[in-house]
């Protein structure tokens, strides 16, 4: 059986198509036969970090064709959802293996592309707002999330909204990124292009911010700490360069790291992904979370993943873009 893949062949070089082996499979594994893949930032950073030869991709939408021995809960021809793990080859490949405990049931009323765009987004918000700051249906506050109109940032606002009672503070340059962001249900957007953006979110919360969900923080030391609470709490998901970690020590306030690849890479509790997207899928299902695909490209292919990259290396997209569909 032939297996077409997305290659990469290092930083700065192109994406070639190529032919593997269709991957063996592990006692907990399914194989997938991959329909749609969404792009992420995750993409570009393991590009720079990638051996030349390497399959990228972490999130997927497809049919299962075979399953491991030890696979319970799924059945050849159903289609499924998932982010899969960084430490396997990943899903630019028509036949994939992935993890059937980090896999859920695709939300049968969403297009494979739709569904394509939400799988590690929504696992990222929902490990940072309910196993970082544990937040609860009666939790209240304020919660400023920065780079809000991104792919993680559009699921995480809507969740907070939906399953706590705190008031969301978005930040935004871009008036189509705003508008964006109220339609998700935003309490309030915030340009911090502006300058007196800081003054702005201070005004929203005089007593100081609770919560704040960070995809873009370099350089938002000073930020974080003059609007943040004594005790407030801080979950950060991207590179923190350039920050001052024991500045925060004076108002004791919590940083979390979230990373949505440390479960599955590490062993730990792995099928508790899998709930999460039965959880999420039945969201979709029900109307109360939105999905966020905002372009779709066709066909898989090096052409279509290296623009895709490119796009998302500027950082100015607005939830996310999936390439469906194999030539």
């Amino acid at each position: 059986m032939i297996n077409p893949a997305i290659i990469s062949q290092g930083p700065g070089e192109p994406f070639q198509e190529g032919d593997l082996e269709v991957p063996e499979l592990g006692p907990h594994d399914l194989l997938v036969e991959v329909q749609a893949v969404s792009m992420n930032p995750i993409d570009t950073k393991r590009r720079r970090l990638a051996a030349p030869g390497s399959v990228l991709g972490w999130d997927a939408v497809g049919v299962v064709r075979e399953f491991g021995s030890q696979v319970v809960g799924f059945k050849e021809g159903q289609e499924v959802f998932y982010a899969g793990q960084v430490d396997r080859p990943g899903s630019n490949q028509r036949f994939h293996a992935v993890d059937a405990r980090i896999v859920a049931p695709k939300p049968h009323s969403l297009s494979v592309e739709q569904a394509a765009a939400m799988p590690l987004t929504s696992l990222t918000a929902w490990e940072s707002l309910f196993s970082k700051l544990k937040l609860q249906p009666n939790s209240t506050g304020t919660l400023v999330v920065v780079g809000a109109a991104g792919g993680v940032g559009s699921v995480l606002v809507q969740l907070a909204k939906q399953l706590t009672r705190v008031t969301v503070i978005a930040l935004a340059s871009r008036e189509k990124s705003a508008d964006w962001l109220r339609e998700l249900g935003a309490d309030h957007v915030v340009n911090y292009k502006d300058e007196d953006y800081v003054q702005q979110v201070k005004d929203l919360a005089p007593e100081g911010v609770d919560y704040i969900f960070s995809s873009r923080t370099p350089g938002r030391q000073e930020f974080f700490l003059e609007v943040l609470r004594p005790f407030g709490e801080i979950v950060c998901i991207d590179e923190a360069d350039g920050i001052d970690l024991n500045a925060f020590k004076a108002k004791a306030i919590t940083w979390h790291w979230e990373s949505m690849f440390s479960r599955p890479v590490g062993g730990w509790d792995v099928a508790y992904q899998g709930e999460v997207l039965r959880k999420v899928a039945a969201m979709l299902d029900s109307g109360e979370l939105r999905h966020t695909l905002t372009k779709v490209v066709q066909p898989i292919n090096a052409a279509n993943i290296g623009a895709a990259h490119e796009e998302i290396a500027q950082g100015q997209t607005v939830g996310k873009i999936v390439i469906s569909g194999w030539e």
